[in-house]
């Protein structure tokens, strides 16, 4: 499949409203993509119904106007965001083979999927503040994390995300483009899009790393440093009941952390280690590092957190109440 535009080369920006990109579905299973479409589509609707009902029932109930639960309204939102930027492509190959899609539009997916993961790495950290600083000093918890500090937090972790990937397709666009522009997945990500341009991609790759390290580099290495304090912190308890109530408030953030992080991680050992792989392998694992969070993450809050569980069983007794 070859770009709408052959041989770009050193032609104007204004050909690329011409250029068009073409998106891979699942390799080797392409003649079973009908049936695939369940799953996908049922994991999409777990993860958005799911936090959905998150954001709504800490909005509705007021005794979940805590840190810990605003913080949590957050990265639901986050995950919201991501679900709903793959949700087109992936679900469009999945139905109707709809692999092409305009460079403009390929760009704006790209740009929402890696913003709301960088802001979802941002809250995880904000998260795990809020548990030190829970673990540390309960007795201040309330009047350090305060709904206006919990605001601030939240802006400058959109802004900051905003702000560091608003470069990337803007650069992108400035590239001439020649080659066969298809991708390697059912959605727009950076690290396939600069294999596309026919010019050196030096800087933009630079950028991509320097991104990567000041966002989930620094952040993953933040929340390892809460998680010392905060075993250091647990250490001085003084009553073993104590240190695993303690720890027990942790754990449906540690998990978070875990399928956040550790997918990621292997993404980038699958793209160095194993280049040869199978298709189908890279293709696995990417999904699993967009797909799997989002469906997750509410299902182990609303299992392992009371009162978010509550909130949620609340939201439908009104509902059936209305009704």
């Amino acid at each position: 499949m070859i770009s709408a535009v052959g041989g770009m080369g050193t032609e104007s920006n204004e050909s690329l409203d011409l250029l068009s990109v073409f998106l891979t579905g699942i390799p080797g299973l392409e003649a079973r993509h009908g049936w695939l479409s369940m799953p996908f589509f049922t994991m999409y609707v777990v993860a958005i119904v799911g936090n959905i009902l998150i954001i709504a029932a800490v909005q509705e109930n007021p005794a979940l106007h805590e840190p810990m639960y605003l913080f949590l309204s957050m990265l639901a939102v986050t995950e919201v965001g991501v679900s709903v930027s793959t949700l087109p492509t992936v679900m469009g190959i999945l139905w109707f083979d709809a692999r092409r899609v305009d460079f403009d539009g390929c760009l704006a997916q790209m740009f929402f999927i890696h913003t709301f993961s960088c802001m979802e790495s941002g809250v995880l950290l904000a998260m795990s503040y809020d548990r030190f600083v829970a673990i540390y000093n309960p007795l201040r918890y309330t009047a350090i994390l305060t709904l206006p500090c919990i605001t601030c937090m939240g802006l400058g972790i959109t802004l900051k995300s905003v702000a560091l990937m608003a470069p990337l397709p803007i650069l992108l666009r400035q590239l001439p483009y020649c080659h066969t522009n298809v991708l390697s997945h059912s959605y727009c990500l950076h690290s396939d899009l600069i294999q596309l341009p026919c010019e050196d991609t030096k800087l933009n790759s630079i950028l991509g790393l320097a991104i990567v390290l000041a966002t989930f580099g620094q952040d993953s290495l933040l929340i390892v440093v809460s998680y010392v304090l905060i075993l250091y912190t647990v250490r001085g308890i003084a009553s073993g009941e104590g240190r695993w109530k303690a720890l027990n408030t942790c754990v449906s953030h540690i998990c978070a952390v875990l399928i956040y992080y550790v997918p990621m991680i292997g993404v980038s050992v699958m793209h160095r280690a194993a280049k040869h792989a199978s298709p189908i392998i890279h293709t696995l694992m990417s999904s699993i590092y967009l797909f799997v969070p989002p469906v997750l993450n509410p299902i182990i809050y609303s299992v392992k957190t009371r009162p978010i569980r509550q909130g949620i069983l609340t939201l439908f007794s009104c509902k059936r109440e209305l009704l």
